[in-house]
């Protein structure tokens, strides 16, 4: 589960240099770790390589958490009536998702920004039946 963070954005009287050294230096962070890790990855102990190795997949965990929790900010500003429905395929793979990590309707409504039509069930039809005319 992504951490949640507080919305603290960034001061509006930064001047653009200030907001450039944070994002320099996060690269430089960056660039520094992949040093690093190039130097574990490369060693001939088995348990340097593990460790590197792991220590890249938390990484690119938090990252990936990161950019989810970017975007699930970003749908949240958008009101339910305006959102996208979600394809069919989309909501099979929602309700796998569902059972596969044991989640409520409520939390899985929180972690995929739906609305519950009734109390204890989200409602995703997979099959549209169309009748016959």
């Amino acid at each position: 589960m992504p951490v949640q963070r507080p919305d603290i954005p960034c001061p509006a009287a930064w001047p653009s240099y200030a907001r450039s050294a944070v994002v320099f230096a996060v690269s430089l962070a960056h660039y520094a770790l992949a040093i690093a890790r190039g130097w574990c990855a490369n060693s001939r102990i088995a348990r340097v390589r593990l460790a590197a190795d792991n220590d890249r997949l938390k990484t690119e965990v938090a990252l990936l958490c990161e950019e989810l929790r970017i975007k699930h900010a970003r749908m949240a500003r958008i009101s339910p009536r305006q959102r996208s429905h979600y394809p069919p395929a989309e909501r099979l793979a929602i309700l796998q998702l569902k059972a596969a990590r044991a989640w409520s309707a409520a939390h899985t409504a929180q972690r995929f920004l739906l609305v519950l039509r009734h109390e204890g069930a989200v409602h995703l039809p997979i099959v549209e039946v169309r009748r016959a005319a």
